[in-house]
């Protein structure tokens, strides 16, 4: 057990997870889905209802003002968080769904022609399938899986095979929401660019785990979310290389992206507001710098020990557990435990495990296709956080152990 991390200490910082539910403490462990918020980011969103409740940009107010101010300064702390080059690389959205369309519809389509191809994860969210399919079918090009191997990693042998010339993109996520793999993100990287094919990674799930250094991966795109890594739904990013992004047409009209608008024609805003129309997120962004600002202040280094130690602890018990069959044993993952119980369906151990108060994920998690591998329609699944201790990990197994003696 970690000596350098006090995850009850943090946990006082989330008010949620004071709650019982069904008449037992809450035990959270729904964290790929979202993650908690703590007072912090709470207090930020509603302190912007509160006090500072205006549009952003070219209002004459000194409450505009303030909430411009308060909305720019969060993109500067998503730059530092990334360590984007510039503040113009940071495109707000709402969330790694919409930055993965963004790519799709401005990046993949006009490069995309009859027999290209675009490589995707075999572990891949639907969100970075079904975007790269849609731009396909426009252009007569295909969408490639890179295969899974029975450990759940993707097969590299496999991956560098199918980088050939027809190869446009490739997507995949940096660690697997339904796995929680790991993936070699710089190894794939740098073997796509040396084929001359940008990458784009999902960054759902590593953000809320990982330290995440855009220039170091040297990746093309970058896509994240705020509900992940403790600041409000409803709000994202996507970072870009400049180069590419400069390139890019906008993804939708209205206000905020133009310059100029005539009837006959329209110029575009400078980066990064010409993929931003419409009145944005503004609360969101200032939860998500709120968000960036207390994580600033965990070593994040401890953090990720002390869920690597919630989940070999986890393991450790499942031993003990009759039926229990782990998916996705990679040497390389987060707090992940996914799993099945000989005989159960996902659902049914997930709404017995409510009944004690234990909160988890139960079914396909927008990953079907590696589902499909694996030869199961669902898995439950646990995942970790840094505000979740090895008094839960008990309390989820002796939660399990109930369920078994049920089915």
């Amino acid at each position: 057990m970690s000596a350098r991390f006090d995850a009850e200490r943090l946990r006082g910082e989330f008010p949620l997870l004071a709650q019982e539910i069904n008449g037992k403490p809450l035990v959270y462990l729904d964290n790929a889905a979202t993650t908690q918020k703590p007072a912090r980011v709470i207090d930020a969103v509603a302190g912007y209802y509160r006090t500072i409740n205006s549009n952003v940009h070219r209002g004459a107010h000194t409450l505009s003002d303030r909430a411009t101010g308060a909305f720019e300064d969060a993109r500067d702390s998503v730059r530092a968080f990334i360590n984007a080059p510039s503040r113009e690389q940071v495109i707000w959205t709402r969330g790694t769904t919409e930055s993965i369309n963004l790519v799709a519809h401005s990046f993949a389509r006009g490069r995309l022609g009859a027999g290209d191809r675009i490589l995707v994860s075999g572990m891949a969210h639907h969100s970075n399938i079904v975007p790269w399919q849609l731009a396909a079918q426009a252009a007569g090009a295909s969408v490639v899986p890179i295969p899974v191997t029975d450990d759940a990693r993707l097969d590299l042998d496999a991956f560098r095979s199918l980088l050939d010339a027809r190869v446009r993109l490739v997507a995949l996520e940096h660690v697997s929401n339904a796995m929680g793999t790991i993936h070699p993100v710089a190894e794939i990287i740098a073997a796509a660019h040396a084929a001359g094919v940008p990458v784009l990674l999902d960054g759902a799930q590593s953000v809320g785990h990982l330290q995440v250094d855009v220039q170091a991966l040297d990746v093309d795109f970058y896509a994240f979310s705020g509900h992940k890594m403790f600041a409000p739904t409803g709000i994202g990013v996507l970072y870009g290389k400049r180069a590419w992004l400069e390139a890019m047409a906008p993804y939708q009209g209205g206000g905020e992206m133009i310059e100029t608008v005539e009837f006959d024609r329209t110029t575009y805003a400078r980066l990064p507001y010409r993929f931003e129309a419409g009145t944005p997120h503004i609360a969101g962004a200032i939860g998500m710098a709120a968000a960036i600002d207390w994580l600033g202040g965990i070593d994040r280094e401890a953090a990720a020990r002390h869920e690597d130690e919630l989940l070999a602890h986890a393991l450790e018990r499942a031993r003990e557990l009759p039926g229990f069959r782990l998916l996705g044993r990679a040497p390389q993952k987060v707090a992940v435990l996914s799993f099945v119980l000989d005989g159960a369906h996902p659902q049914d151990v997930g709404t017995l495990l409510d009944q004690q108060g234990v909160a988890v994920r139960s079914g396909h998690h927008c990953a079907q296709p590696v589902m499909s591998r694996f030869g199961v329609p669902g898995t439950v699944r646990a995942s970790f956080s840094l505000y979740n201790t090895h008094a839960e990990v008990e309390r989820l197994f002796a939660a399990l152990h109930k369920v078994r003696s049920f089915l």
